[in-house]
């Protein structure tokens, strides 16, 4: 299940994104216009900047904006930052593997090979959805 931090993390980048101009977004318009508490929200977007996603600007004026257009945040890099790993276990998983204590036989365990299909398939939708493909629709997370 989706994280509400990564929920209204993606939320939050696709308020960004849809702003006309690259300038800096207070974090208390992005908490109205989102729902999200304030506090959970500098949290998330504290993550996002220290991931090199986001840049901030103190003072009058500032807030958060987006380094990189769009275009260039496939959803990957997104998901991976902000809820970890994609796979749903860790014997499939391409960056946190770990082997699974309970099973014997990766070769013929009807999980792994499941799980490998789940994995693939996910990473598909992610690697081919970008953060402008987001804001550029009406979908509503």
């Amino acid at each position: 299940m989706l994280s509400k931090k990564t929920k209204y993390g993606i939320k939050a980048l696709v308020y960004l994104a849809k702003q006309d101009v690259r300038m800096p977004v207070q974090i208390s318009s992005i908490s109205k216009s989102e729902n999200i508490s304030q506090k959970f929200l500098e949290s998330i977007l504290l993550t996002l900047r220290k991931n090199g996603l986001l840049s901030s600007k103190k003072g009058k004026g500032g807030g958060y904006y987006l380094l990189k257009d769009p275009k260039e945040i496939p959803m990957t890099t997104v998901m991976r930052l902000l809820e970890g790993p994609i796979a749903m276990v860790p014997c499939v998983s391409l960056n946190f593997y770990e082997k699974c204590d309970d099973c014997p036989d990766e070769t013929t365990c009807a999980v792994h090979k499941l799980m490998i299909e789940v994995r693939d398939n996910t990473l598909e939708i992610f690697r081919n959805t970008t953060l402008a493909d987001l804001a550029h629709t009406n979908l509503k997370l």
